[in-house]
């Protein structure tokens, strides 16, 4: 399996990446997103023979097909260390543990059927971990058959952080800088990240919204000096291996929800940068049977604009709103891209002008109206994507109502899918929800809703109360590299 970038490196047939090399880095040499040459594919067969899987089985199949670079034993080593019920044991029940990632029937009348799939049962109660996990066991064997060492350069609006964090803390050779807006993230989300005290974590807080955060990383992740002497990797959803770790989840939620391969089901993913229903998108190419990818946000809603009218408009962050899903308060899409190049049909130099055009104009129009940037949107059915929006009043709502028809709570993020979801049902296709993350995250927003607290997993009561350790900068990119620079001693 080779791979090129949404722009055109490693485009021409002679030149090749292979899985590992892109493994430790974000973005290509170009400042694109690398990609497969071409999808694997998975045969009818393979789905049969996969439905008895464990997850950890499961993972090795789906990874094998595009890091055919690691020797299969080694591989099934890390998928076995990664996803055990002892790493999951947030879970709600020992079944649901083994499971990994439980399907729980929500609604079911006639021929409709809605279905929650629980993703946050790791050790940081967000679907970040399901990926991030693996992220963790994959760098340190890498590192440690090369010798070498790691810093990991991110941002996160909530969950990503805390994720990454949790899962290198104490790897050997890796260091983690991680950026979040400051004050903008609920008292859970800057409770878990900032009361690490692990040596090789450092959180930053930047004055500003998470975009400017993501601009930074791709500011320093673009200086190719920097990057190469400091040895910057990055953990962001741009990364291509957090990617493919989550098309996983999409093949056993699928296999765990039908019975036969000539059934389809369809996915709500609540959505901001549009990493984990890229996955989706992923696995539908790859031949899974999806009828639809609905695209769920909140009122940052950039995406459900450009699924709706083609019209991909970024927000300034004075214009980007505070919410009460602040994982989805994002405007500019870091994995958008990769759709973006397989929406053109492999296109990179229109995917490159289209994507400079988002830098210098603010987005681009593909709605094929009169001086439109091309006429693409009419082919937005094709690849299965619809969407639609929910506001602080729609997740207030559903967090009532699925509390009071269904007897969970579920967070506000879930809250928005599920809004979303129940407006896209079909009559004999199962609507699969994602779930984002355990509702004690948010409690804030679950008080509001339901006048109590959210239940937390033991070790959580009172993370909020240990002593935290942060550093307040602005957006200032020479000063961002310089501590940088101090820090790793490189």
């Amino acid at each position: 399996m080779q791979y090129l970038s949404t722009r055109g490196y490693a485009a021409t047939s002679d030149s090749s990446v292979s899985f590992s090399e892109i493994l430790l880095g974000g973005l290509a040499p170009d400042g694109g997103l690398f990609l497969p040459k071409t999808y694997p594919q998975v045969t009818p067969e393979e789905l049969n023979r996969w439905r008895d899987l464990s997850y950890a089985d499961l993972a090795f199949e789906v990874l094998r097909k595009f890091a055919t670079d690691i020797p299969d034993a080694d591989l099934q080593d890390i998928t076995r260390k990664t996803y055990t019920a002892e790493v999951y044991k947030n879970a709600r029940s020992d079944e649901s543990a083994q499971a990994i990632t439980p399907l729980r029937i929500l609604k079911e009348s006639g021929t409709h059927k809605l279905v929650l799939q629980a993703l946050s049962n790791g050790p940081t109660l967000a679907f970040k971990d399901m990926a991030m996990q693996l992220l963790g066991n994959l760098f340190e064997y890498a590192l440690t058959k090369k010798q070498a060492e790691l810093n990991i350069f991110g941002a996160t609006s909530g969950d990503t952080g805390s994720a990454a964090e949790y899962a290198m803390r104490g790897k050997k050779g890796i260091r983690v800088f991680m950026l979040s807006p400051h004050k903008k993230m609920s008292a859970f989300q800057t409770a878990q990240m900032f009361s690490l005290q692990d040596p090789n974590i450092f959180n930053i807080a930047v004055d500003g919204v998470f975009d400017d955060c993501q601009d930074m990383v791709k500011a320093v992740s673009n200086d190719l000096a920097f990057k190469t002497q400091q040895k910057i990797g990055t953990v962001n959803s741009i990364n291509w291996a957090r990617v493919v770790a989550q098309v996983v989840y999409y093949f056993r939620g699928y296999l765990s929800a039908t019975s036969s391969n000539d059934q389809q089901v369809s996915f709500t993913v609540p959505s901001g940068n549009f990493g984990n229903i890229c996955a989706g998108h992923i696995a539908r190419m790859m031949g899974l049977p999806i009828a639809q990818l609905v695209v769920a946000t909140n009122e940052n809603d950039v995406l459900d604009e450009f699924f709706r009218t083609g019209v991909y408009r970024v927000r300034k962050s004075a214009e980007t709103y505070h919410t009460t899903s602040p994982s989805m308060d994002i405007s500019k899409a870091s994995n958008f891209e990769r759709f973006i190049y397989d929406l053109l049909d492999g296109d990179t130099a229109r995917v490159k002008a289209l994507f400079k055009k988002v830098e210098t104009e603010g987005g681009f129009d593909l709605s094929g109206a009169v001086g439109s940037d091309g006429d693409e949107f009419k082919k937005i059915a094709h690849f299965g994507f619809t969407s639609g929006k929910s506001v602080h009043a729609d997740r207030l709502q559903t967090i009532r109502q699925v509390e009071k028809e269904f007897g969970i709570t579920v967070d506000t993020h879930t809250a928005d899918g599920i809004k979303v979801a129940l407006e896209h049902l079909r009559e004999n296709v199962t609507m699969i929800v994602l779930e984002t993350a355990l509702p004690a995250k948010f409690n804030e927003t679950i008080q509001e809703a339901l006048g109590r607290d959210a239940a937390r997993p033991a070790g959580f009561e009172n993370i909020e109360a240990l002593p935290q350790r942060f550093t307040v900068m602005d957006t200032d990119i020479a000063a961002m590299k310089s501590f940088i620079a101090t820090h790793t001693g490189l």
